[in-house]
């Protein structure tokens, strides 16, 4: 619930603000029906804290529920909310838990919004992870994704996804040189002679492939200048312009309940759109500010060269071309549950190494 506090605004620019607020403050003082864009990433469902708040699994949704009502209170009915979430593991546990599936049906069940549709947001810089389950015990492969929903008070929010359009790839700009004929798959699909028509660049799917990989930016300058600690949950920005380019217009509101370092309103400030960003706790604003306050960085160039830009995954079958499976180890008949022993690594006086094995129990 909210304190009752008037929300206090920390930092004003030509489009937008940052309030530091409680953000439940700020939307019940928020008009009803006038934000086109709530474009966040809510604190995540994670089974052990983290300094930024994130809320325990179980009340997790007891905890959202407060925001659904306001979000769909101040969403206008042809606007859009987008919300990323991470996934989290069960204590102990090689189990997911189920708490952002659970939220997704609860908003739409209980809250009225519809599924306009859901993304998957490939981070390929991201490291293995949980390293029990992934690099100790081998028993899972490492979490790659965040969960992104989209979305909305009505089956048909204003959207266009020529505004997040992606250029050909290389197969496809044979195709188009070489010709195609338009013929029936045997899938039953049926291509015909449209497909082979150059639109310029073709229609992204669902899933999202930006790194996280932010090392020099001008806002993690601007925080080891003033001695600040930097925000330890950022979203990259190409992930809100995504969204904030493929639903609104310019002049268009948008709105971050979770504004963390204001990622969502530098981008929007940069696209010509309205914005408001809550936070709640003042040292990330101290950094946020950084984002406005110093020249900002000119767009990095595109290209055009070959391969530049893509981020590929493997075929998951590259290394099991020829694999005899009765050479390796069998598959553990207790599924993991004991901990595998531990490798420690020793030199000996040829110089070479050698293995230490010692058993250790989870």
């Amino acid at each position: 619930m909210t304190n009752g506090q008037l929300p206090t605004v920390y930092h004003r620019t030509p489009l937008g603000c940052i309030h530091h607020a409680d953000s439940l403050d700020v939307m019940e003082r928020t008009g009803t029906a006038s934000v086109d864009l709530i474009m966040t990433s809510p604190p995540f469902a994670l089974t052990r804290k983290k300094d930024y708040g994130n809320e325990q699994e179980d009340a997790y949704l007891e905890w959202f529920r407060d925001f659904a009502e306001q979000f769909h209170r101040i969403l206008k009915d042809d606007g859009s909310l987008v919300i990323d979430l991470g996934g989290a593991w069960k204590p102990g546990l090689p189990e997911r838990s189920l708490y952002h599936f659970k939220l997704l049906i609860m908003l739409c069940e209980e809250y009225g919004f519809h599924l306009a549709q859901e993304f998957y947001w490939w981070n390929p810089s991201k490291l293995p992870a949980p390293a029990e389950w992934v690099n100790i015990r081998r028993i899972r492969v490492k979490d790659g994704i965040n969960t992104v929903w989209w979305l909305s008070k009505t089956p048909w929010p204003r959207a266009s996804n020529r505004r997040v359009l992606q250029p050909y790839s290389e197969s496809m700009k044979t195709l188009l040189s070489n010709g195609y004929r338009a013929k029936l798959r045997p899938s039953g699909h049926d291509i015909s002679e449209k497909f082979a028509i150059d639109n310029g660049a073709s229609i992204p799917p669902n899933l999202i492939a930006i790194p996280n990989t932010e090392s020099n930016s001008g806002y993690l300058r601007y925080c080891k200048e003033k001695g600040i600690k930097a925000h330890p949950a950022r979203f990259p920005a190409a992930l809100p312009e995504y969204f904030i380019r493929m639903l609104t217009d310019p002049e268009d509101m948008v709105f971050d309940p979770f504004g963390g370092s204001c990622v969502t309103g530098e981008v929007a400030e940069r696209l010509g759109r309205k914005w408001i960003c809550v936070e709640l706790v003042e040292k990330y604003l101290q950094g946020a500010k950084g984002r406005f306050e110093t020249e900002r960085e000119p767009p990095k160039p595109r290209t055009s060269k070959r391969d530049e830009g893509y981020y590929r995954v493997a075929h998951p079958g590259l290394l099991w071309n020829g694999s005899d499976e009765r050479k390796s180890a069998p598959l553990p008949e207790d599924g993991g549950r004991r901990r595998p022993a531990l490798i420690r690594r020793t030199e000996t006086d040829a110089g070479r190494e050698t293995d230490n094995r010692t058993a250790s129990i989870f």
